[in-house]
C-alpha cells in the first residue's frame, strides 16, 4: 500500500468515527464501542476493495458484504455514506422513528445493506450461503463478513464455519473483530473462547492474525485470503474496543452506551484534530 493510499484510508477512518459519534450521541442510544473498533477494517473494504457501485445496488456481480454484529450498525452507515450510498445528513436520524438508519442493518430499508443483521451468529450463517450460491452460479464476486468476539459464544457461528469448510467456500473472506469485550465485561471471563484461532483452524478454515488497525496489515491479509484455494479464511483482527476516542478505548461500558453533550464535545475534539491532522 503506498503513502498515497494509506492516508487517504485513514482521513475515510476517522470520518467514519466522527460519523459513529455523531450519530449515536444524536439518537442518545446505539453502539460505539464495537463500531470504533471495526472501523479500519470497514474503511479498507469500502475505501479500496470491495466491488460495489452506489449506482447500482442489486448487481448480481458485485461483492457481497455482511456485518454479523449487527448492533454496529453505526460504522457500516459511516462506511456506505462515505462511499456515496446516502446522503450523510442520515446519520443524524440514527435510531430515529421512521428514519432510512435504524438500530440494526435492514437490506429493504438501507441502500447497499446487503443482510439484515441483529441477532447474532445468523449473519455469517448469511455470508455462507451467499458464497455457496457464489460457487453454483460461477460468479467471481466475493464475499466478507465482520463478526464480534463476543457473537463466537453463539453456537450458529460453528455451524456455519463447519458448513463453509465443507463445501470449500474459498470466495469467502470473515474477519473477527477481537476487541476482548462484551456488554457485560471481558469475553475471557463472561465466556472464555480460549485460543480463537486454533478453534477456527480446528474447523477447516484458513487463519490469518493482524492488527486490527493496521491498513497495510489488513490489505496484506485480505490478498492471502484472495490467493486461498479450497479453504474459507478467517482474519482474527486483534482491536481495541472505542479506537479513536481515548476515555473509550478498552472500556467494556461503551458497548452499547451514548456519549452525554460534555463527552461528545471531548471526542469531537479529538477526532476533528485527527482529521486536521491528515488533510495536511
Amino acid at each position: 500500500m503506498d503513502k498515497i493510499t494509506e492516508k487517504r484510508l485513514k482521513l475515510f477512518a476517522a470520518n467514519m468515527r466522527k460519523m459513529i459519534i455523531e450519530g449515536v450521541f444524536q439518537a442518545q442510544s446505539g453502539h460505539p464501542g464495537g463500531s470504533l473498533s471495526c472501523t479500519d477494517i470497514l474503511a479498507y473494504l469500502y475505501g479500496e476493495r470491495l466491488h460495489v457501485d452506489p449506482c447500482d445496488t442489486a448487481n448480481p456481480d458485485r461483492d457481497r458484504f455482511v456485518l454479523s454484529k449487527g448492533h454496529c450498525a453505526p460504522a457500516l452507515y459511516a462506511a456506505l455514506t462515505l462511499r456515496g450510498f446516502f446522503a450523510s445528513c442520515e446519520i443524524g436520524g440514527l435510531r430515529s422513528c421512521g428514519a432510512m438508519l435504524q438500530g440494526h442493518p435492514c437490506m429493504t430499508e438501507t441502500p447497499g445493506v446487503d443482510m439484515s443483521t441483529g441477532s447474532l451468529g445468523q449473519g455469517i450463517a448469511a455470508s455462507v450461503g451467499m458464497a455457496m450460491m457464489g460457487k453454483l452460479d460461477k460468479k467471481d464476486y466475493r464475499v466478507f463478513s465482520i463478526l464480534g468476539d463476543g457473537e463466537l459464544q453463539e453456537g450458529e457461528v460453528w455451524e456455519a464455519q463447519m458448513a463453509a469448510a465443507h463445501y470449500k467456500l474459498d470466495n469467502l473472506t470473515a474477519f473477527i473483530d477481537n476487541n476482548g469485550l462484551q456488554i457485560d465485561g471481558p469475553t475471557s471471563e463472561v465466556m472464555n473462547l480460549g485460543s480463537i484461532p486454533a478453534k477456527v483452524a480446528a474447523f477447516g478454515w484458513h487463519v490469518i492474525e493482524i492488527d486490527g488497525h493496521d491498513l497495510q496489515q489488513i490489505e496484506n491479509a485480505v490478498h492471502e485470503a484472495e490467493n486461498v484455494k479450497g479453504q474459507p479464511t478467517m482474519i482474527v483482527a486483534h482491536t481495541h474496543k472505542g479506537k479513536g476516542v481515548s476515555f473509550m478505548e478498552d472500556q467494556a461500558q461503551w458497548h452499547g452506551a451514548a456519549p452525554k453533550q460534555d463527552q461528545y464535545d471531548a471526542a469531537m475534539i479529538e477526532l476533528n484534530a485527527a482529521i486536521a491532522a491528515l488533510e495536511v
